[in-house]
């Protein structure tokens, strides 16, 4: 076990038996969660996403652990090596990029080992939606902008024709769509989007690892950003996010800073026709407060 990790982070760890299957998060090896840290502390053979894990990551944590990159191994190679570990008793963690419940085959593993009497489970990481994000400097969700956020990916081997979404996404207006596992197919994505009556205009932007010491951003619109990504020569590794949001502009503010929040003004009242005693609160209040909680809560979601 590696002492890289103090005493009190180990304490994150909780009972649950069997492989944790875990999100190393999108290339940053701060941006791993301190349960998985302490997870790969405590591991002794970590079976990881080959180049789709941060090496940064692997040395400052799993340096001490057996490492398996997965890259080329089947089902049929990956589980009696992870079983026989188990069952002689080392402790044994899968290291997935991102998350794994995104676009991660996790499942199959998880369902494989079960059946072979290992118990598994999940522990969550940060999606690269979430990176390329705070590397726009936005949100995903912007009042009056987006209030969707669509995760997909485009047609190919994987996903049929008639699969792919993303038109309707995005001809939506009011969805943040991001595109996974689709740098290779940026032009074909664009190009259908215009064959399907998407404003040219519609900002996208190509985050090139998202975290990463080498990420990089190209902007652009539906109409011209094909252009920019293959002059850079990305063929894999990026995010494509499109929509408004993209531009962090044109928002409204939201209820929680606004009069609403704070039972509205006096002018606001006045043109509803109501007063503070005949707003459907009793005297202390309760429905005041209860707006307030549900605004806060939705806010922090």
């Amino acid at each position: 076990m590696s002492d890289a990790l103090p005493d009190p982070a180990t304490e994150v760890l909780d009972d649950r038996e069997g492989i944790p299957f875990v999100g190393a998060g999108p290339g940053d090896p701060g941006l791993l969660t301190v349960r998985g840290r302490a997870l790969l502390a405590d591991a002794d053979l970590v079976v990881h996403a080959g180049s789709l894990v941060n090496s940064e990551l692997l040395d400052a944590f799993c340096d001490h652990a057996e490492q398996v990159n997965s890259v080329g191994k089947d089902l049929e190679e990956l589980i009696p090596l992870m079983r026989d570990a188990h069952e002689a008793g080392r402790t044994v963690v899968r290291l997935h990029s991102g998350d794994p419940s995104i676009y991660g085959a996790a499942l199959e593993q998880m369902d494989a080992l079960e059946s072979e009497g290992i118990s598994t489970y999940f522990v969550s990481g940060v999606t690269s939606a979430f990176a390329a994000s705070a590397t726009l400097d936005t949100q995903l969700t912007l009042n009056e902008v987006s209030n969707h956020v669509a995760f997909t990916r485009p047609q190919g081997k994987t996903l049929d024709p008639e699969e792919d979404h993303i038109s309707e996404f995005v001809r939506m207006g009011d969805v943040t769509t991001c595109i996974y596992l689709g740098t290779h197919a940026v032009r074909e994505t664009m190009d259908r989007l215009l064959d399907d009556g998407v404003d040219p205009d519609t900002p996208v932007a190509v985050v090139y690892h998202a975290s990463w010491p080498d990420e990089d951003v190209i902007s652009g619109t539906v109409a011209d950003v094909a252009d920019a990504v293959e002059e850079a020569g990305y063929r894999a590794s990026a995010l494509v996010v499109i929509g408004e949001a993209v531009t962090g502009g044109g928002y409204e503010r939201s209820y929680l800073y606004g009069d609403w929040a704070n039972r509205g003004s006096e002018s606001d009242q006045e043109r509803d026709g109501s007063d503070a005693s005949d707003d459907g609160s009793d005297e202390s209040g309760t429905a005041a407060d209860d707006d307030a909680d549900a605004i806060t809560e939705e806010s922090a979601q």
